[in-house]
């Protein structure tokens, strides 16, 4: 294996309420994991360490989560990994249209190395998302949104939580649910995290070589 272990999650689970589009054809459980699995063949493909932190169908807690992302921690060291959450957005109760629409990240509250990773992927989104809605937030100089979710605020590793989109908004459900869509996806993440490791993590961790 090589340096960094680099960890998908997928959002959510087959029988979590709620989380499908107000018609139901969108369902963000299969969405996730479809894309979740994408990126870790297209990471591995091109010689990078990567893995589906969740596998299962089913809704598995966050705490069972970060624990499963605490212990890959332990076994190859918290600088060595990194996690990305992939989501859908949502911005009703699942019942009709919204109206709001785009990409967006979160990296949990402060300056972290999070941010960083965050950043990468921001900068690959206008490119593989041309013409489309990118959701960002201008309180501070980074662009990414900043929460305290589970995931990322008990994370030991940066972890960036991603947003594809909403499942309540007609048109974006149009782009995740077509194969442009879903590829164009797939590379932003893909990209992202490719530049993350090349441009920063190599430099910051230039001593370790391999697993």
């Amino acid at each position: 294996m090589r340096y960094p272990v680099i960890l998908i999650d997928n959002g959510h689970g087959k029988e979590t309420p709620g989380k499908r589009s107000p018609d139901g054809r969108f369902r963000e459980y299969s969405w996730t994991r479809e894309i979740a699995e994408r990126i870790c063949a297209e990471l591995t493909a091109r010689g990078y360490t990567a893995f589906r932190l969740v596998k299962e169908e089913t809704d598995v807690s966050l705490v069972e989560r970060v624990a499963r992302e605490h212990s890959y921690c332990r076994t190859y060291g918290t600088r060595n990994v990194l996690l990305i959450s992939a989501h859908n957005n949502a911005a009703g109760n699942g019942t009709q249209w919204m109206k709001a629409k785009g990409w967006s990240a979160y990296t949990t509250k402060g300056i972290t190395a999070a941010d960083t990773l965050a950043k990468c992927l921001y900068e690959m989104a206008p490119i593989v998302f041309r013409g489309r809605t990118i959701r960002k937030y201008n309180g501070d100089l980074e662009p990414d949104f900043e929460e305290n979710f589970y995931i990322l605020k008990h994370s030991y590793c940066p972890a960036v939580l991603t947003e594809n989109f909403f499942q309540d908004n007609w048109d974006d459900v149009v782009y995740l649910t077509s194969e442009t869509g879903k590829a164009a996806c797939v590379k932003c993440h893909v990209e992202g995290i490719v530049n993350y490791i090349e441009k920063y993590w190599r430099l910051s961790n230039s001593n370790l070589s391999g697993i």
